[in-house]
């Protein structure tokens, strides 16, 4: 009951309802649909970058790691998991609403790979995105091996629950996506080899190509509820006004303008597919704003800083230069918008779990 009565009051608080029969009416059409405690689906799968990334870099030669402290201070047993924040991600809060007892594991974390998979795994490399070079850049994991590995987990899920029940959990389960973010300001803003050959609009385009093919390879592997995450207001990032704010403590309009334009088109993008690939449940998470809203009215939603992030200076300290020795990481995390300068603390990642959670119903409906 209680991870029923937790999803119930998550979705009315982000969508705005408090009227008590249409929380009973909630928690009686979830009593109808969920049998002895069981979570509201059978699986979650998720793909992408550092934002769901839960530990899959461990395993990666590459610089992109959060796997040493201060990462993970406030988390189970103070552990750096290798999740890009000092505590639980988005994706963390999202499985505990929806009734899993622990987050999908990282697939390369796991050394048996049968009855652990059973409740979905999480295929995401920090520094991925859409477009391969990207990670390949950083020496990461692209969506296309992602895919590989979620391929060989399927066929891990045949041989620990038989070919029957296995299909029941690929096309019962959600599938996360979180990609993009990446492919704009670790590979296009800073790339000379890009941004003097394609403009935003093309390089936008390119990736929307290849945020399609994903979609429909993921659909012809048997995903049917997908729920992607748009673009967050990249000139907001702590890291970003650093880098390309030009000393202004102010958001960069143009990449936020960058953003705006690229959820625009993958909206379009998203509502083709829908009509073209049969049976197809496609969400779109609308990151933006919500993150936007922390940023631009922090003392409103319960922060004291937006500008600067947790660790070290707070601004430009990400991966390995945000380590035990980065000098002035805050006291309490919580007070933070931004753990490190390009990704959100603990508290941040729960309101922003409020609204996946608010605008996924559909997906498990």
């Amino acid at each position: 009951m209680n991870n029923k009565k937790l999803f119930a009051e998550g979705v009315l608080k982000s969508m705005g309802y408090y009227s008590r029969s249409f929380l009973a009416f909630f928690l009686l059409s979830l009593l109808l649909n969920v049998i002895n405690g069981q979570p509201l689906v059978p699986a979650l799968f998720i793909f992408g970058d550092s934002v769901v990334d839960v530990g899959n870099n461990n395993h990666q030669i590459t610089v992109i790691k959060a796997n040493f402290p201060p990462y993970g201070r406030d988390y189970e047993n103070h552990d750096p998991t290798g999740r890009f924040c000092n505590g639980k991600l988005a994706t963390d809060f999202t499985a505990e609403v929806l009734g899993f007892t622990s987050s999908p594991p990282a697939y390369l974390n796991l050394n048996t790979k049968g009855n652990n998979l059973l409740n979905g795994a999480n295929f995401a490399s920090a520094s991925s995105g859409y477009y391969e070079p990207t990670a390949k850049l950083y020496n990461t994991i692209p969506l296309s091996q992602q895919l590989e590995y979620y391929k060989e987990c399927q066929n891990k899920l045949v041989e620990a629950a038989g070919k029957s029940n296995a299909s029941s959990i690929i096309s019962d389960a959600i599938y996360l996506v979180s990609a993009g973010t990446s492919d704009f300001v670790q590979n296009y803003y800073i790339n000379p080899l890009l941004n003097k050959f394609y403009t935003i609009d093309q390089f936008s385009d390119t990736i929307l190509q290849s945020y399609s093919d994903f979609i429909q390879r993921l659909h012809s592997l048997g995903a049917r509820r997908i729920g992607v995450t748009s673009l967050p207001p990249i000139g907001c990032l702590p890291g970003a006004i650093t880098l390309f704010g030009f000393q202004s403590n102010e958001c960069v309009a143009s990449l936020n303008s960058d953003a705006i334009n690229f959820n625009e088109k993958l909206n379009t993008t998203s509502r083709n597919l829908k009509n073209m690939l049969p049976g197809l449940n496609l969400v779109i998470f609308d990151i933006y704003q919500p993150l936007y809203n922390l940023v631009t009215k922090p003392s409103e939603n319960g922060f004291f800083e937006a500008r600067k992030a947790c660790c070290g200076t707070g601004l430009i300290e990400t991966s390995i230069l945000c380590n035990r020795n980065s000098i002035g990481t805050c006291a309490n995390a919580s007070e933070y918008v931004f753990w490190d300068s390009f990704h959100p603390s603990e508290a941040a990642n729960k309101l922003l779990a409020d609204s996946l959670v608010a605008a996924g119903i559909s997906l498990i409906s």
